[in-house]
């Protein structure tokens, strides 16, 4: 309260850079006037380490960049370019020095392409590459370092964290998880009833569940001699009734992935399936042969039922989206043996050598990530489209359930009326691969079908591991943190205050008016 006081002036005064007001700082002026005080005016202005920097659309080479393409852009026809210049393929392709190469065809030429590494350069990308790499803590929100290529450092080079080399602990969980898939695999592992391990369950959420899954699908063929995998993460309680149907309790592990131990849809699948285990076993004791923990909170983990000396661990500077190559890989490791994610772990390895040493130019994470930039920040109709046109060409007949993964629809690439970048992966149908990628970089005259493909659909193939490097870079391009999480964390804190209230029929007014009334309705209709 301010007593006696004539005049109170509070005065806010905003200037922020973004997309839309490109301004570079972000000010706060606050002026009070009071008759028994002298006047005072307090001013504090917060420079964000997103915003330290111009913006992207105020960079000279960006803006050049725009200046050329709304000249241009009628002669960015890749057919034409092709037919015009029989060595494009060679001075717009990457072969990269492995067993499988990495090929860009993209809507541009050498002028687009040097002014696209020039932008790199400008916007700081090598330097935070380099801080990266270093152990810095470049996810500076969270005041975290972004180490994922550690998990991978097959070389053991060094890299630290506060002044600590992390590849210690690293190389210590690695063998672990070595010595605990050979006995699982060997058959050395037994369950409660001296039977071998046939079947693994992986209990996670987000990146606890979506890396496995993607790798074990991509790599089954190396799966031979390995465990079954199941993957469980929607708390929808089908999801876990199904998969447990299909499982023996005597030849099942179950692998549950919570750094924490307390993940609301992960803790409760993995009660359900203590519950569904004991129904067989009927003896807590054996909990201990057939769950394992991925998890840093001994106690939690413990509690559980779990032998601590089966938890393995990871650290806070592994992103959930970044952690298949740690500890979160086990059901990997399991299902193709361990000397096979040791190559999966030189593959990435590789992946990160050439994004820290390869120049712009010659780098495939960084032209991805310029190639991305080309064409969402400048080709403003593709950054612009919201909705999908005409006949409901937006998702297949045959997509997944719930929030677990949405199809790619290809009408829309074919036929709707904005230009889509394209990625392919092979070697899978690798006949079908290339025949969709000259498909959409040809294309068909009028004359020549009646159902035209319009020309010109940009295409890239690329290396799994090229995708990670690929949205770090276009993080630093667009100045933007791309390894905290805050929007999953706040939903996850709003649950857990949530789901007490649901426990009685007492009226709710913790929440804003909205949540209050949803909340208060379905207790009355649900009760």
């Amino acid at each position: 309260s301010l007593p006696n006081t004539d005049t109170h002036t509070h005065t806010h005064r905003h200037t922020h850079r973004d997309t839309l007001t490109h301004r570079d700082t972000y000010t706060h002026t606050h002026t009070h006037t009071h008759r028994d005080t002298d006047t005072h005016t307090l001013t504090h202005t917060h420079f964000s380490p997103l915003l330290v920097t111009m913006g992207l659309t105020s960079d000279p080479n960006f803006q050049n960049l725009e200046k050329w393409y709304k000249s241009n852009a009628t002669s960015l026809n890749m057919r034409q370019m092709f037919e015009a210049d029989k060595n494009r393929f060679r001075k717009f392709s990457l072969t990269l020095k492995t067993d499988e190469g990495d090929i860009l065809l993209d809507s541009i030429n050498e002028e687009v392409m040097k002014m696209l590494v020039e932008l790199a350069k400008s916007r700081g990308v090598e330097t935070s590459r380099d801080k990266m790499f270093s152990g810095e803590k470049i996810n500076f929100t969270e005041g975290r370092a972004v180490l994922h290529v550690a998990l991978r450092n097959r070389s053991n080079t060094p890299i630290n964290v506060d002044g600590k080399d992390v590849m210690l602990e690293v190389n210590k969980v690695l063998e672990k998880m070595e010595g605990f898939c050979n006995k699982v695999r060997s058959g050395e592992w037994k369950g409660y009833t001296g039977k071998s391990i046939t079947d693994v369950v992986n209990v996670g959420i987000g990146g606890s569940d979506l890396g496995p899954l993607m790798v074990t699908e991509a790599l089954k063929r190396y799966s031979k001699g390995g465990p079954r995998v199941w993957f469980v993460s929607n708390i929808d309680g089908t999801h876990i009734a199904k998969t447990l149907a299909e499982l023996n309790a005597e030849t099942t592990l179950f692998i549950i992935a919570s750094k924490t131990f307390t993940t609301q849809e992960t803790i409760t699948n993995a009660e359900s399936a203590k519950e569904w285990f004991l129904q067989a076993a009927k003896d807590k004791s054996a909990v201990a042969k057939h769950f394992v923990a991925l998890s840093t909170n001994g106690p939690k983990v413990k509690d559980f039922g779990i032998d601590p000396e089966n938890m393995f661990e990871f650290w806070d500077w592994v992103g959930g989206r970044f952690s298949l190559w740690s500890a979160i890989g086990l059901s990997i490791a399991l299902h193709i043996g361990y000397e096979n994610f040791e190559k999966l772990l030189a593959g990435a390895h590789w992946m990160d050598t050439h994004l820290r040493t390869a120049p712009v130019d010659q780098n495939a994470p960084m032209l991805l990530a310029l190639l991305g930039i080309w064409y969402i920040n400048v080709f403003q109709a593709y950054f612009q489209q919201g909705d999908m046109e005409s006949n409901g060409k937006y998702i297949t007949t045959e997509s997944e359930p719930g929030t677990n993964g949405q199809h790619a629809f290809y009408q829309l690439i074919h036929q709707g009326a904005r230009m889509v970048p394209a990625d392919f992966l092979i070697p899978i149908l690798v006949v079908n691969f290339l025949a969709q990628t000259e498909a959409l970089m040809k294309g068909k005259t009028t004359e020549e079908a009646k159902k035209e493909l319009e020309a010109g659909g940009p295409s890239r193939e690329k290396l799994q591991n090229i995708l990670p490097h690929k949205i770090f870079v276009q993080g630093v391009m667009w100045e933007m943190n791309s390894f905290d999480q805050w929007g999953v964390e706040l939903g996850k804190q709003l649950a857990k205050k949530i789901e007490p209230e649901l426990q009685d029929s007492a009226e709710v007014t913790s929440h804003n008016t909205s949540t209050n009334g949803l909340i208060n309705l379905l207790k009355k209709n649900f009760a």
